[in-house]
């Protein structure tokens, strides 16, 4: 999983990432392909 200050761009690089938040954290998830995971903070 990879921590970034911007996971806008990150969004964009594959179609089945999705923008969550989770307990005040921002997640990239991707269940095709997971190597896409990242955290905000």
């Amino acid at each position: 999983m990879k921590v970034r200050n911007s996971l806008k761009s990150l969004r964009a690089r594959h179609r089945n990432n999705k923008l969550v938040r989770r307990k005040g954290r921002v997640f990239i998830i991707n269940k095709t392909n997971p190597r896409f995971k990242a955290r905000q903070g």
